[in-house]
């Protein structure tokens, strides 16, 4: 009898492969010769699951997005209200490991957009669920009487975006400038600042 195969299953585990290829050796020694190697299976088969290298790097970052999103809601928001709002907050910046690996696959996705214009339209959905984020963090204040009157809550939630972008990128590219701990004490201070 034939081997029954999860197709989703399966291109789950061979986007995991890349993402790890990704991360050990850069995007571009993820072909698929390597991926395919690193997920068990042979070349060949790898068609079966992505047509096209973009559909490969599109797959990815959705799973990366869909991730963050469990991560998101997984959280126990059990603090006050700008602890939680903090926690959520460094769930989108590369803290360890697991966060670092999303940021450099998210960094060489968006170089890639050049060359595969197909993936600007992940790219866009991942930075408004980002922009979503902040604007949520500036709703729950206002919500919670915390918000510093006077403050216009779309320039504010830019203002918060524009900073967890930048934290994140100054993050990744010089990691020893700018600690985890540093981010954390940022975030808190931004936080208060938008308080009453």
């Amino acid at each position: 009898m034939p081997k029954i195969v999860n197709h989703e299953e399966q291109r789950r585990l061979v986007a995991e492969a890349a993402l790890r290829v990704i991360q050990h050796s850069g995007l571009e020694e993820a072909t698929v010769r390597k991926v395919a190697k690193e997920a068990g299976l042979s070349a060949g088969s790898m068609r079966h699951y992505f047509s096209t290298q973009a559909e490969l790097y599109i797959f990815c970052m959705n799973l990366i997005a869909e991730r963050v999103e469990e991560r998101l809601k997984a959280l126990p928001y059990e603090g006050s209200l700008l602890s939680d709002l903090k926690e959520l907050l460094l769930q989108l910046l590369p803290i360890d490991e697991e966060r670092i690996l999303e940021m450099e696959v998210w960094f060489v996705f968006q170089s890639k957009m050049l060359a595969y214009p197909e993936l600007k339209t992940v790219s866009s959905a991942i930075q408004n669920g980002l922009y979503k984020a902040s604007l949520f963090v500036l709703e729950e204040l206002e919500k919670n009487k915390r918000l510093r009157p006077g403050l216009n809550i779309e320039v504010e939630a830019e203002k918060l975006y524009a900073l967890i972008d930048g934290l994140a990128i100054h993050r990744m590219l010089h990691p020893t400038q700018l600690s985890v701990e540093r981010m954390d004490e940022l975030l808190e201070s931004h936080l208060l600042s938008l308080c009453s």
